[in-house]
């Protein structure tokens, strides 16, 4: 009976990680095609999947909404000025 309960506190503990991730992603790919486009770049949807997936670890990470921004849009702009070189 006790293992019953301790799986259920895992699995709705990973359950509720899963929907804050899907909601902040969800948020965090709007934002990354509204500067995407505003930067005048065609909108990749595997650079912005790349993006937030970069933002969330980071978050997760520093608890920091702005380090973790900064630092994948830096990330971002590397891999799209590298990916101009080729």
């Amino acid at each position: 009976m006790n293992l019953i309960i301790l799986f259920n506190s895992f699995n709705s503990f990973y359950l509720a990680q899963t929907k804050q991730n899907s909601i902040i992603k969800l948020f965090c790919l709007k934002s990354v095609k509204e500067e995407i486009l505003k930067a005048e770049i065609v909108y990749s949807e595997r650079i912005a999947n790349e993006t937030c997936d970069c933002y969330y670890d980071e978050f997760k990470k520093t608890a920091s909404h702005q380090d973790a921004k900064t630092k994948c849009k830096l990330k971002t702009k590397e891999n799209l000025n590298h990916n101009k070189k080729i």
